[in-house]
């Protein structure tokens, strides 16, 4: 084996190693302070005010299908931690009301956006996995106010068989 090789070998695993450790899969419960909570968990990849509380998020993405909220309360403790990749999440945004401020604390940030000149609309994608067993894509559309008007649901793209259509 060549020593670049080797070398790059030891650099994906550690890199790869390092990843696991932000990736918010960590055990937590509620009461913990935030400090051992980032101790534990690594650093998030936002943070979100939401009132007096505030969000970790630790989101697994661009490919990944979870992400992990801990609330932080006004007393600098968890209060709860969950994955927030759900239908059930996706399901509490207010079409019509919700800000993008009131979706990223719901769902988080999404793995990628994009801009539908013709009908004027911002879509952010998040890859799940719907009901733990499809590979699935949400997007949350937004008016040129920011406001999100609908969402649209169906097989995540990147994760189906290009030849056949059928999920890998």
């Amino acid at each position: 084996m060549s020593h670049s090789f080797r070398i790059l070998s030891i650099s994906l695993l550690l890199a790869t190693l390092n990843s696991c450790a932000t990736w918010g899969t960590g055990s937590v419960s509620a009461g913990l302070p935030e400090p051992d909570v980032i101790a534990r968990l690594g650093r998030p990849t936002h943070v979100y005010q939401d009132g007096q509380s505030h969000l970790l998020e630790y989101m697994n993405g661009p490919f990944g299908q979870t992400t992990y909220m801990a609330r932080i309360g006004p007393d600098g403790k968890l209060v709860s931690y969950e994955q927030v990749l759900t239908l059930q999440k996706f399901g509490s945004i207010k079409f019509g009301e919700a800000r993008g401020e009131d979706v990223l604390k719901t769902v988080g940030a999404p793995s990628e956006t994009t801009y539908f000149p013709l009908v004027g609309l911002d879509a952010w994608s998040y890859p799940y996995k719907e009901n733990n067993v499809w590979d699935s894509m949400m997007a949350i559309y937004f008016d040129k106010a920011g406001v999100a008007r609908r969402m649209e649901n169906g097989p995540d793209p990147r994760r189906m068989d290009r030849d056949n259509g059928k999920d890998r």
